[in-house]
């Protein structure tokens, strides 16, 4: 069996804090699930087709199917909201008769705020409405109680969006780990500790914008869907699996990221066959074999990373710059958990037998040369056909692109809504 080829990526004190966070949950305004599919109303067809640059009406009717009077209407209502543009200095030139003007999605004027709170680090980033990341900043997750820790992260997120002044904020995104309520935005993250988290009260008492909340696993696989070319997008399912710090697994089905009512699966303690011990008392499984503080840990105590104290404690990255420096047990240690990321994956994908696969997470994208182990493995133990299997075309940013999927899939499903419901909020603030 030959080895399927991997497309490769184109390039305060705690008390204040939680007082003030019981004073947010109690202001917020409710959360507004995301939308992570591709929609089938006229609006959303229309803006979806301007969202990677200027394109003429009867190009945008051949593109959704859509009738040109359908899409003449649709643009109207587009453009008096301010969701699109029409760009004259874009026009068909040698036309005869009335000019033929080209629209865009408008993505000077407005930006949303996508959050995603890892276990060890949090990422913020601000994203037009093409679902281009304008900018970010990194935070370390604060370790103290949940309240507290999502009111530091919250305000984080609004001293970033104050230092874009000439942007107006639409909405918050926030995507994490754990079992998501996504109409309540309410999280029970075991890696945390939180338990009933108001990450949905938080953020929008603090940033007062709509807030959307989503499965960060779930939403790395809406990435892929609904920010990538047009021309990629193809029928049929799909299966993301993520590995960082963290494992987890989506589906796609037909345009649309599968949701559980009850949360997403986990992999955590999938048995991999290795001897490392899991702090759930079994050996083994996938976050304790191949997550990053795990194989960092294991790097230490064999010597190939050296212990550092504060404020230079050792990171993954040290890892990998032992290997590419030519140490030979970093280089193993790396190989070593493509090939039980490789095993692994195709073990799933036997389970689903979906269309194509999606690796996305540092642990297969931070070591270059572990990406054709990845392949290897991955082609010698499944039990199916070759597959089209692929890394996530958003590289080591999948976490940002799902913090900012999560604040644009709404106005991906339902533009006209969402603008309505957003401008609602600017009035009030």
């Amino acid at each position: 069996m030959t080895s399927p080829t991997l497309e490769r990526p184109s390039s305060s004190s705690t008390a204040v804090q939680t007082r003030g966070a019981n004073q947010n949950r109690g202001a917020a305004r409710p959360a507004v699930p995301p939308e992570l599919r591709i929609a089938d109303n006229p609006a959303a067809a229309v803006l979806r087709s301007a969202t990677r640059g200027p394109i003429f009406r009867d190009s945008a009717a051949q593109t959704t199917g859509l009738s040109i009077a359908t899409v003449n209407r649709q643009v109207s209502s587009l453009l008096s909201v301010g969701l699109l543009r029409e760009r004259a200095d874009r026009t068909a030139s040698g036309a005869v008769g009335r000019p033929r003007i080209p629209f865009e999605v408008d993505t000077d004027t407005y930006a949303t705020i996508g959050v995603h709170i890892g276990a060890t680090v949090t990422r913020i980033i601000a994203a037009d409405l093409s679902g281009r990341i304008l900018g970010g900043l990194e935070i370390a997750t604060p370790q103290v109680g949940q309240d507290a820790a999502l009111t530091i992260i919250a305000r984080s997120a609004k001293a970033f969006l104050d230092r874009l002044p000439r942007r107006r904020p639409l909405w918050t995104g926030v995507a994490l780990a754990g079992r998501v309520d996504a109409a309540t935005g309410v999280v029970d993250h075991p890696r945390l500790g939180w338990q009933g988290a108001p990450v949905a009260a938080v953020f929008g008492a603090v940033l007062d914008l709509p807030v959307s909340v989503s499965a960060h696993v779930e939403a790395m696989a809406a990435a892929e869907l609904l920010l990538g070319p047009g021309d990629e997008q193809r029928p049929g399912s799909s299966l993301y699996i993520y590995v960082r710090e963290t494992a987890g697994i989506a589906v796609t089905l037909h345009d649309r990221v599968h949701t559980p009512a009850s949360g997403p699966g986990s992999i955590a303690h999938l048995p991999t066959g290795s001897s490392v011990e899991c702090t759930c008392g079994r050996t083994g499984c996938l976050e304790a074999t191949a997550g990053e503080a795990a194989l960092l840990g294991r790097a230490m105590r064999a010597g190939i990373v050296p212990k550092r104290e504060a404020p230079r404690r050792p990171v993954i990255a040290d890892l990998y710059r032992a290997a590419e420096s030519g140490s030979e047990p970093a280089r193993e240690l790396l190989l070593e958990r493509a090939e039980i990321l490789g095993r692994t994956a195709a073990l799933i994908r036997d389970m689903f037998n979906p269309d194509r696969v999606v690796l996305g997470g540092q642990a297969f994208t931070g070591y270059r040369p572990g990406v054709d182990r990845v392949a290897q493995a991955f082609a010698k133990n499944t039990a199916l056909p070759p597959a089209d299997l692929r890394i996530s075309r958003f590289g080591g940013r999948v976490q940002e692109h799902a913090a900012g999927v999560t604040s644009l899939s709404v106005f991906y499903a339902d533009p006209l809504s969402a603008m309505r419901r957003a401008t609602r909020s600017a009035g009030r603030a």
